[in-house]
């Protein structure tokens, strides 16, 4: 049986969430997709609250995937604690609130889905990416045929190196957080679709989501200030993966960008 999973880029604030909300579950019918996972770690612009947590899965989300502002928004902790479908970093700290990977139950068999961030420029208090996903994919028992991973990271030689060191062991590999969707959509030779960037769901004209005046100045030498969403029309930006649910390989990837 084949089913489409789809993978949603980074939601940045309110232009992010209002296109989703109008917008996924119309590609989710277009496309007959089975499986829809979001990353909401700019929801807020910078992180993301328990309330925009709830407006994604009404929007259609089944998980939520987060990144390097995942401690930002406090109120966030206790929902982590308490929502399975919430996954933060697999390597973070483990005394840190929530999870790093669950396993989901469907119609078509069992999904795990890992959330991993990258340690370039990042976040070096982690540890390493690779090494957390190995020991997960050693340990879990029984091991899901579909399994997803969202590498939340900076460089996409990161990135990359973490698709091919999964290849063949895990169904697909995308990269989150630099907002500019990757034109390299592909499926690698053991079988695993990948992507280096899903890309940004917020406003079109910004810069990677953030109002334009703003972020120009901020180049120009302006002081810190809490980042403002752009304005106007938005886009949401994903990818489509096509698994063989007896198999856990992918058959198809294909990018999409929605206005």
């Amino acid at each position: 049986m084949i089913i489409t999973i789809l993978a949603v880029g980074d939601v940045c604030g309110v232009p992010g969430l209002t296109i989703l909300e109008k917008k996924l579950k119309i590609i989710q019918r277009q496309y007959g997709v089975a499986f829809t996972v979001v990353n909401g770690e700019n929801a807020n612009v910078v992180g993301v609250t328990p309330e925009q947590c709830d407006r994604i899965f009404n929007a259609g989300a089944d998980v939520i995937t987060l990144g390097n502002h995942t401690w930002v928004r406090w109120e966030l902790q206790p929902y982590l604690a308490d929502h399975v479908r919430v996954i933060r970093p697999i390597n973070y700290a483990p005394q840190c609130p929530g999870r790093g990977f669950g396993v989901y139950r469907t119609a078509f068999g069992e999904i795990c889905v890992v959330n991993a961030i990258g340690r370039f420029t990042l976040d070096p208090n982690t540890d390493n990416p690779f090494v957390e996903v190995d020991r997960l994919l050693q340990e879990l028992e029984p091991m899901p045929k579909m399994i997803l991973v969202d590498m939340h990271a900076e460089a996409t030689s990161e990135r990359l190196a973490m698709g091919y060191f999964l290849d063949g062991r895990v169904s697909a590999v995308w990269g989150t957080h630099t907002h500019v969707q990757t034109s390299d959509a592909a499926i690698l030779p053991g079988g695993t679709g990948y992507i280096s960037d899903l890309g940004m769901t917020g406003a079109s004209r910004s810069v990677l989501g953030i109002d334009v005046d703003q972020s120009i100045n901020k180049f120009l030498g302006d002081p810190p200030r809490r980042y403002k969403s752009g304005s106007g029309p938005a886009k949401m930006e994903c990818c489509l993966f096509d698994i063989d649910t007896e198999t856990g390989k992918c058959v198809r990837v294909e990018a999409l960008r929605i206005e």
